[in-house]
């Protein structure tokens, strides 16, 4: 019998079910989901033939099932011997059926005190998504929204070598942290996801994620010159970038503790029982803070529709990963917490993109949080009063000549998508618009001193404020 993904229908049974008889325990994983999928009996469960054609069912809660089924079976005398060397995933507290624990019937813990023979074995898998492996009409991409991506890359480039220029002439002041290499990331990942739906949080390197998602140019340097007209009124200044309306939830300037914003973000996503996803980007070196494994560790309990993407550009500061970390492969850190886990090109917009749109769709929409971390590299210090000395001779160019906009450059030209003189007319266009944007923010006003206490409290009488 082929599988039913449709709503339960309100005329079938008191309780929806397509077929009556005995329901599902209690403590059946994931039985929210399969009785909002319409299945509501053991019979029926065993009738399916496809788990994850059922709606809201991935292949992580499909395997869940499968083997409670195969539990189930060996303890009622038959079905497939399970080997009892995994721990069945207990379900989530957002996916119960409104019943509290207090009147729950059998143990609160279901794991087991019996330890098995050992040694228990376990055999991992990680996708990876390397360079030049994607073309654009295989991910859906026509010529024009190639040029697209150029043109967003290379305005993001132009952009954070004028603010290098402007922070040396003292129009931009404060801590400046450039995206400069990293440009593949950015684009790739907005691309793949329901811009002004779908949430970004990021860390403090955040021009370049903003400019992605359609920032207007002129209200991120008007930012970053502390001018009213800035995205964030000109209190926020490079490290917090922020848009409402497309869902920019801001760069954080404390190393890891937006992580937990982006538990928060999914959690309210799923709370109010939308579609949404919410991509939460770090860097390598947040990966030591106590709010990453937090972070982490909630979204699995609560399974959270949350992407956690590691920008491991290969330096937390100064300090090379494979410098700092036992297990420099930071991608397999999520198998901790039971997440599919992957690892991508981030000198490949292609790549980026599969790789993101593999992670929203087949996990995040499925309530199935996961992490991805994409390799890239930062041309710049960690800051711009930051000269790179750790580097190595020649690491610098070396790197370079990966670099990802020369890299689609010269794809767009191989597939004839466009010509040379197409090419620098986009750059130009670039070069333009940042210079319109400099220009804006050199004659925008600085914010008012009434204005300080602004969108500090929703109170208009600021009742903690002596």
């Amino acid at each position: 019998m082929a599988a039913d993904t449709s709503a339960p229908d309100p005329d079938s049974g008191s309780n929806g079910s397509l077929h009556e008889g005995p329901g599902l325990p209690d403590d059946f994983p994931h039985a929210a989901r399969l009785e909002q999928a319409g299945v509501t009996s053991l019979e029926h469960l065993r009738e399916v033939e496809s788990l994850e054609e059922l709606t809201g069912i991935g292949p992580a809660y499909a395997n869940d099932i499968e083997r409670a089924l195969e539990e189930l079976g060996e303890s009622e005398g038959g079905g497939t011997t399970s080997t009892g060397e995994t721990t069945e995933k207990r379900s989530s507290p957002l996916s119960s059926n409104g019943a509290s624990e207090d009147s729950a019937e059998g143990p609160a813990t279901h794991q087991s005190i019996d330890i098995p023979e050992g040694p228990i074995k376990e055999t991992l898998s990680f996708e990876t998504y390397p360079a030049d492996r994607y073309k654009h009409d295989e991910l859906g991409f026509e010529a024009d929204e190639v040029l697209d991506l150029l043109s967003n890359m290379l305005l993001q480039r132009r952009f954070e070598n004028r603010c290098r220029q402007m922070y040396q002439r003292q129009k931009i002041s404060g801590f400046l942290h450039l995206y400069i290499g990293q440009e593949a990331v950015s684009t790739g990942s907005v691309n793949a996801i329901n811009l002004g739906d779908d949430s970004i949080i990021t860390a403090y390197r955040d021009h370049g994620m903003g400019l992605a998602m359609g920032m207007d140019p002129e209200a991120c340097m008007a930012e970053l010159f502390g001018k009213a007209t800035g995205c964030s009124k000109g209190k926020g200044g490079s490290m917090h970038f922020f848009d409402a309306e497309r869902k920019m939830m801001g760069g954080h300037a404390i190393v890891g503790a937006h992580l937990p914003l982006g538990a928060g973000i999914a959690f309210a996503e799923k709370f109010k029982g939308t579609d949404n996803v919410c991509l939460c980007f770090f860097g390598d070196g947040a990966m030591h803070q106590g709010a990453f494994r937090e972070a982490c560790n909630l979204a699995g309990i609560y399974e959270l529709p949350i992407v956690f993407v590691c920008e491991n550009n290969q330096y937390a500061m100064g300090t090379a990963v494979d410098r700092a970390f036992s297990k420099p492969d930071l991608y397999k850190h999520g198998y901790n917490f039971d997440f599919p886990c992957s690892l991508a090109s981030g000198m490949d917009v292609f790549s980026v993109n599969q790789a993101v749109r593999d992670h929203v769709e087949t996990y995040a929409r499925q309530d199935q949080p996961s992490m991805l971390e994409v390799r890239t590299y930062r041309y710049q210090g960690h800051s711009i009063t930051d000269p790179a000395e750790y580097r190595a001779e020649g690491e610098l160019d070396q790197r370079q000549s990966e670099d990802a906009i020369n890299r689609l450059q010269d794809y767009i030209l191989t597939h004839d998508l466009a010509t040379e003189a197409d090419i620098e007319e986009i750059d130009e266009e670039a070069k333009q618009r940042v210079k319109n944007a400099i220009d804006a923010a050199n004659d925008a006003p600085f914010p008012d001193e009434s204005a300080l206490y602004d969108d500090v409290y929703t109170q208009e009488d600021y009742p903690f404020i002596a």
